[in-house]
């Protein structure tokens, strides 16, 4: 059979690529055209395009680049119909994806045109945080969505919609280095990892290490995509408190494995050190104080948290009793609330065998009960290949 995957950024294209690895388990004559990465590439079959020259970022980067987007959306209709594949795979990406999807349904129920495909979503959209009137664009033209986060099988269900939870794909990530014992080793070190993209890292690198400086050893988990000139200026512009910081490239996951605490810019790094069982104050950093603060809380009213750990051990629910942001099972530290000094108190907390620390690994526990057994790939790929046959009614759900 035939795929058609649109990957549009770095962890799309790591999934996609152990997605692909799996179709082709089930579907040795498969034939792979996809827009995407380097991982996906090493799976074989033609890249189209790389992400590289799609992702961009915010309003304002999307404005400068409409026309280089709306060119790119153009070229990949037309790719498709050339290529008439039987599935057609998107992953996140949704401000591209959502309106490939709507074209293809178009198409696809369109007696005179060529496209017979259906149209699989595999890591479902975060509607549910903003922009929840996506859900009618997914109802229309979605035929299999694919969820990693289990919460989101109640939210779709509740608004009459089915979606599927197939596991996550950081446990088949990282299931291995868990359960592996810990290195015998003295270093002892606190870590840092102040995000991804150099913005956040100016943002929030400057308060962890103010932070942190005369508590112990310190290491920054240099992100990918940022080089080590990169990190040696923003630390040469912070003086004492860039002193005698090492910067890592490539290790992340194994610092996480060893770390004493973390200080952790929010996102999926969070999901990553909870599951490698690292203590960890969650922090993110903008501009704006209180004012922005409020605002960020009036759209994001739909969610109680933003870490995915705390999500994933309390759920979507706003009842009552529920503990406030600052004391939920990893304590996120967000905008006005993030100072050198409050990231140093919730840090001390988890540092020696305290009440906190035992609270916080215990959560850990629950919350990979919650995410379930590896095979998020393997499940995907038999949802995919079971709904292209007619065949699919529910995946194994991970135990």
């Amino acid at each position: 059979m035939k795929y058609y995957l649109i990957a549009g950024e770095a962890s799309g294209d790591l999934h996609a690529s152990r997605l692909m690895h799996q179709l082709k388990e089930l579907d040795p004559e498969a034939q792979f055209r996809y827009y995407g990465g380097d991982a996906m590439k090493a799976e074989g079959g033609v890249l189209v395009r790389h992400y590289r020259n799609l992702a961009y970022m915010g309003f304002v980067q999307v404005v400068l680049h409409a026309k280089t987007i709306l060119s790119g959306m153009k070229f990949c209709k037309q790719d498709i119909l050339n290529f008439a594949p039987d599935a057609l795979i998107l992953i996140d990406y949704p401000g591209f994806n959502l309106g490939i999807a709507k074209w293809a349904k178009q198409q696809v129920t369109d007696p005179k045109s060529r496209l017979k495909c259906k149209i699989c979503y595999y890591i479902s959209p975060k509607i549910w945080a903003w922009k929840s009137y996506r859900l009618k664009a997914i109802r229309r033209d979605i035929d299999l969505m694919l969820s990693i986060l289990p919460f989101e099988v109640d939210w779709y269900k509740q608004r009459g919609y089915a979606v599927n939870y197939v596991g996550n794909p950081t446990v088949d990530e990282l299931y291995d280095l868990r359960n592996r014992p810990l290195a015998e080793t003295k270093e002892k070190y606190i870590l840092l990892v102040p995000g991804s993209r150099k913005a956040e890292v100016h943002d929030n690198l400057h308060v962890m290490l103010a932070a942190t400086q005369g508590l112990e050893n310190r290491v920054i988990a240099g992100a990918p995509g940022l080089g080590s000139d990169f990190y040696a200026e923003v630390l040469s512009k912070l003086g004492e408190a860039g002193k005698d910081v090492q910067v890592r490239f490539g290790q992340t996951h194994d610092l996480m494995k060893h770390a004493y605490v973390a200080a952790v810019t929010s996102g999926t790094a969070t999901l990553e050190a909870a599951y490698l069982r690292c203590p960890q104050v969650v922090c993110y950093n903008f501009k704006g104080g209180m004012l922005v603060y409020n605002i960020m809380k009036v759209a994001l009213r739909s969610i109680r948290y933003v870490s995915l750990v705390n999500l994933l051990i309390y759920g979507l629910s706003h009842e009552t009793g529920l503990p406030d942001e600052r004391h939920a099972a990893v304590c996120e530290l967000l905008g006005p609330y993030l100072t050198a000094q409050s990231l140093r108190d919730q840090l001390l907390q988890l540092m020696g065998d305290t009440q906190q620390r035992r609270e916080i690994m215990a959560q850990y526990e629950r919350m990979a009960e919650v995410l379930g057994a590896p095979g998020a790939p393997q499940r995907a790929a038999e949802a995919i290949v079971s709904t292209i046959s007619g065949s699919f009614h529910s995946p194994h759900q991970p135990h």
